[in-house]
């Protein structure tokens, strides 16, 4: 009996098959994100997340434009300690971004400090349960857990759809998201 991959197998597979894609595809992927906009709706002055697209993610910024013209606050992670949930701080499409600790763009230290009331996530890979791969730290797992002790946060990745996987071996720390969006498909799991 062949034993299931596991989640550095699963992250490999999934991360080649992204890196595989032309930068056509990618933004059309992204521009088909932005058109459909979101799931759910959006409360006037909302709070949404994005993120600095690395490693050939999914670019969330033509979505979050449009999110930003109905009306949201967008806003931007801010890497801490490993093991520690990340902030978030206020970002206008203009707006410099500085190197964070590991290279990722984000806002200065200067922009107002947020509460995401939605979180766009990147990730390497999802299953159609609503488990996602990222890159191994757990930073957006820490952030969910600590963020809805108080405050509910939605959590949507995004993703391009060659990154489904049939199934992602969860943990107990893992947190599920409650939406995956791809260029082809928008996966609900809040009822799952």
């Amino acid at each position: 009996m062949d034993a299931a991959p596991s989640k550095a197998d699963l992250r490999t597979a999934a991360l080649a098959a992204r890196d595989a894609l032309g930068d056509r595809k990618r933004e059309a992927a992204a521009r088909a994100l932005a058109k459909r906009g979101l799931p759910i709706e959006i409360a006037a002055g909302a709070v949404i997340s994005g993120y600095s697209p690395i490693r050939n993610e999914i670019d969330p910024v033509p979505l979050m434009l449009k999110l930003a013209g109905l009306g949201a606050r967008l806003a931007l992670p801010v890497i801490n300690a490993r093991g520690k949930s990340l902030t978030f701080r206020a970002w206008q499409p203009n707006d410099r971004l500085v190197l964070g600790s590991l290279g990722i763009p984000e806002p200065s230290p200067m922009a107002a400090e947020l509460v995401p009331n939605i979180m766009l996530v990147p990730l390497a890979a999802f299953d159609r349960a609503g488990h996602r791969i990222g890159y191994g730290a757990g930073y957006y797992d820490h952030t969910f857990t600590h963020l809805r002790k108080t405050h509910h946060v939605t959590g949507i990745g995004l993703a391009f759809s060659v990154q489904e996987t049939p199934a992602i071996p969860a943990l107990s720390h893992d947190v599920p998201l409650d939406f995956v969006l791809t260029e082809k498909d928008v996966f609900d799991f809040r009822s799952k």
